[in-house]
């Protein structure tokens, strides 16, 4: 397996493969990297743009992220049904010396949440994003389940359980939290007919191009069966809307436009109450994602001082329940 810094070598040994005209890859810079995944961007000399996506040794996987492997196979399900998402090119095998990873094209945009709702190059597609996530989201759940890898399916009772029994490991002290999961367990609609959904969809996962809008629905580790309502909602959470806080849907547009999208492109109705019910438990949900990271931070495990400052947020999901739970009643 090849250490991080032979990446570019591993790319330019397997560009042939990737295109017919190319001999060796160029200009290979690494975008990200988190505690699980890297991200790199290079280009054939062919002229190609590539994105390689993988999971070095190293990481940490969660039991909810998924392998590389079943994620390429979700953007090549989901692109013919119209989901911008970039086009797989190549998935790694072992003797490619790249580990687990998979290879695409590369799309031209900004994924950073702040400047899609604030920069004035974004003005003249802000006013039509709410309404185009509600299409794109209702092609990804129009996505046929036969033919899909194996996947986990989750309802609102099971997020509800699963991120309680997080919270109780953590031993924390937060009344509106216990509020909350009593509040949403009481009120955890059935899963009425199980579709993808994509897990993560929100402002900082999406790629927006200034003229054309939405070009890229990025990051499927945690793609599952479910209702199509917790896609809808957790656009919604207030930490996704980057300070505009007025424009529910990730900070540029309003509950309407989303749902009447949905509907409009074959999603099927999916009332205000619903998406508000699955806003509130992504909210709960962001809360005690909050406290983990602090106790991340607190225990020593991980010092750097992005882990302080997002657990000091679960104040701000605090806000959200009680407004959330007082406008549902």
């Amino acid at each position: 397996m090849l250490a991080t810094m032979d990446v570019p070598a591993a790319l330019s040994a397997l560009a042939p493969r990737l295109s017919p005209g190319a001999a060796t890859a160029l200009n290979a810079r690494r975008l990200s990297g988190g505690a699980s995944l890297e991200t790199w961007a290079f280009d054939l000399d062919d002229g190609a743009a590539l994105i390689l996506r993988r999971r070095p040794p190293s990481a940490l996987m969660s039991d909810t992220a998924l392998p590389l492997a079943t994620e390429a196979v979700l953007l090549a399900a989901v692109r013919p049904r119209g989901a911008p998402v970039p086009e797989v090119v190549h998935v790694c095998a072992p003797e490619d010396g790249l580990g687990e990873a998979y290879l695409m094209r590369r799309l031209e945009g900004e994924t950073l949440g702040k400047r899609i709702v604030r920069d004035e190059a974004f003005a003249g597609v802000r006013p039509g994003l709410a309404r185009r996530c509600g299409e794109v989201l209702a092609a990804i759940h129009a996505t046929p389940l036969e033919g899909l890898p194996p996947l986990a399916t989750s309802d609102a009772a099971n997020e509800l359980q699963r991120y309680e029994a997080v919270y109780r490991d953590l031993r924390p002290q937060r009344p509106i939290f216990e509020a909350a999961f009593r509040w949403l367990e009481s009120r955890a609609p059935p899963l009425e007919r199980p579709v993808l959904v994509h897990g993560d969809f929100r402002n900082g996962n999406l790629m927006i191009h200034p003229a054309s809008g939405l070009v890229g629905v990025l990051d499927w580790e945690l793609a599952h069966l479910g209702d199509p309502a917790e896609d809808l909602g957790w656009i919604c959470v207030n930490s996704w809307r980057f300070g505009q806080w007025r424009r529910p849907v990730g900070g540029f547009g309003d509950y309407q436009d989303l749902l009447d999208g949905h509907a409009a492109a074959g999603g099927g109705a999916v009332s205000l109450e619903r998406l508000l019910f699955w806003q509130a438990l992504g909210s709960l949900k962001w809360g005690v994602m909050c406290l983990m990271m602090y106790a991340s931070f607190a225990s020593g495990a991980d010092r750097s001082i992005e882990r302080a400052m997002i657990g000091r947020r679960a104040s701000e999901a605090e806000i959200d329940l009680v407004l959330l739970m007082e406008r549902l009643g």
